[in-house]
């Protein structure tokens, strides 16, 4: 059998019907605590615009909110899209969070905009945006200020001005780099941080684009060594069939994405039984489904374990992406928390 993975989690902060976005803030609250008892090593929120069935487009304030909830695991951003924030701006909030809970903040950094370009026009005309052709430059300033000393620029008239995203840091959050294609890959090795590939949105060519970043990767103080981790979406139930009917709801909102379908609220369990896709459909959840971890606790452990052996990784951060039924609380979800508590054994 494979060694146990350590184990993470992502979380989109998804909306149901019924939910008010309240409603769904304190389910993703409870369970950043309960992943914290739990021994999880991480808990990331994404970053997603303008998205019915999704709660998370701000990570800082759900980073701090979750790092006042728990006392040990790491909590961070998966990711922020630099693209939509002035890199200072970005700097300056993990900085604060940082001081707010020191070594346990993740800085993921994403190159993609995690919207639509109507949303990401909205964004460029309402605040301070950064270019995304400069990504690179970007991405190093960010690292340079928020270090204890700063960065240093040189003025047009020859003087050095020293910026700090915070006046008197003793450390600084752990700067991960995200991707789902080898461009982000290639600038993590060149720059000597960590890298993770987001297999929950895309498994192709995982092995190619992990192998280019092992391969290529040049130190760096901070991170001497390559490290990476595989995410992968998952529902764990006692029962199969529990957990294949809790998987639907988000099977077939992915289905709808890839689709170009309009998309609303998250489905409750019983409202995807009730109305079945089309064959383009059902042939796209078979799919995804194929590629998703779903089951009964041990046959989910393995699966987990499988993966992470097969792709040379020490830990595996999962998306609990289980539906819930009509009648379970508003304010929580049961589903979701079953899957960490199921994995964690």
């Amino acid at each position: 059998m494979s060694t146990s993975p350590s184990l993470s989690v992502l979380d989109l902060v998804p909306v149901r019907t019924g939910q008010t976005s309240a409603q769904a803030l304190a389910s993703s609250l409870e369970l950043v605590a309960r992943a914290d008892e739990l021994g999880y090593e991480r808990y990331w929120f994404a970053e997603h615009h303008n998205m019915a069935a999704v709660a998370a487009s701000t990570p800082p304030v759900m980073i701090a909110a979750a790092a006042a909830r728990t006392s040990r695991i790491r909590v961070g951003s998966g990711g922020v899209m630099l693209p939509n924030h002035a890199p200072l701006v970005v700097a300056e909030q993990f900085a604060a969070l940082e001081a707010l809970a020191p070594g346990r903040i993740d800085l993921g950094i994403g190159r993609a905009p995690g919207s639509d370009p109507v949303v990401t026009a909205l964004l460029r005309a309402s605040g301070p945006t950064s270019d995304v052709e400069r990504f690179p430059e970007h991405v190093q300033n960010i690292l340079a200020l928020m270090e204890p000393d700063g960065a240093r620029l040189r003025l047009t008239d020859g003087k050095i001005y020293d910026v700090r995203a915070t006046p008197a840091a003793t450390g600084s959050p752990t700067v991960w780099l995200l991707g789902s294609s080898d461009y982000s890959a290639r600038l993590a090795a060149e720059l000597g941080l960590p890298y993770v590939f987001a297999n929950h949105f895309s498994g192709a060519g995982i092995d190619q684009v992990l192998a280019l970043y092992r391969d290529g990767y040049r130190p760096s103080d901070a991170h001497p060594e390559p490290r990476t981790f595989l995410t992968v979406n998952a529902v764990v139930a006692p029962t199969l069939n529990e957990a294949e009917e809790r998987a639907l709801p988000q099977l077939r909102a992915m289905a709808r994405l890839r689709t170009g379908r309009p998309m609303g609220r998250a489905e409750t369990v019983e409202e995807a039984l009730a109305t079945p896709l089309d064959g383009l459909g059902q042939q796209m959840v078979d799919d995804m489904r194929s590629r998703w971890v779903v089951g009964e606790p041990e046959v989910a452990r393995q699966e987990v374990a499988d993966l992470a052996a097969r792709h040379g990784a020490g830990e595996v951060m999962v998306v609990p992406v289980a539906g819930t039924y009509a009648g379970e609380p508003l304010e929580a979800t049961p589903g979701r928390v079953q899957t960490l508590e199921l994995l964690a054994g």
